[in-house]
């Protein structure tokens, strides 16, 4: 078993709340991918639009992969794109993500944790360990570590790491390097944090789309009328 990294891209618009999975649409993703999708969409309801309709329409795909796409432990990955599409905050090239995630944005343990570690260890060590290097896995997956001693000697002289996570905040700030923002006792998240951005983005299209819908009735009705 070998760890394959690849590169995975958000795009974010307005749209009726859909998260498209490009490989289901293309017949390459099979359905528990889908099903971890799906759950992104739910993550973004429930936390950024409970008062307001989820507007926008957002895509996502795994570049230059041409076989089946299986399983969900690209989910966490999948969604700091996103989020990252949607802050406008862009993340860090030299860091490698796994890790599934629910419907609250905790981060759930995967199969092949050293594999996958290993896998991009060896992609790094060929272009050249410069300390910016590592992996983001599920905190409940340090249990499973059994690493090569190459990979262990490079970590312990800081020329690669690995960083457990429990939740997509801590993901987001790790590969973006900035706060996700955490609300007060009112519920206000602090300006220029993660979560602000996302929930101000998404705010703004959910008003756009209002206006929107209304230009468009207003039209109507004027023809109507002549």
């Amino acid at each position: 078993l070998v760890g394959h990294p690849v590169r995975i891209t958000a795009t974010a618009r307005i749209g009726e709340g859909a998260v498209i999975d490009l490989e289901r649409e293309a017949e390459l993703g099979g359905a528990i991918h889908t099903k971890g999708v799906m759950i992104l969409t739910s993550f973004l309801a429930a936390r950024y639009s409970r008062t307001m309709p989820l507007s926008l329409a957002a895509s996502l795909v795994f570049e230059q992969s041409y076989g089946p796409v299986e399983g969900d432990s690209a989910s966490l990955a999948e969604l700091c794109a996103l989020l990252s599409a949607l802050a406008g905050v862009p993340i860090r090239q030299a860091l490698a993500v796994t890790g599934s995630v629910n419907q609250y944005g905790l981060v759930q343990a995967i199969g092949g944790v050293n594999e996958k570690i290993e896998g991009f260890f060896e992609i790094c060590r060929a272009r050249g360990l410069d300390g910016g290097n590592g992996v983001v896995i599920p905190q409940s997956n340090v249990k499973h570590l059994m690493l090569r001693r190459d990979v262990v000697e490079a970590a312990e002289q800081g020329m690669f790491h690995v960083w457990p996570v429990a939740d997509v905040d801590q993901a987001i700030e790790l590969l973006t390097g900035v706060p996700a923002g955490v609300p007060d006792e009112k519920g206000m998240v602090p300006p220029n944090t993660i979560n602000y951005l996302v929930s101000a983005q998404l705010a703004e299209m959910s008003l756009l789309r209002r206006e929107f819908a209304g230009s468009g009735k207003s039209k109507r009705r004027r023809k109507e009328r002549e």
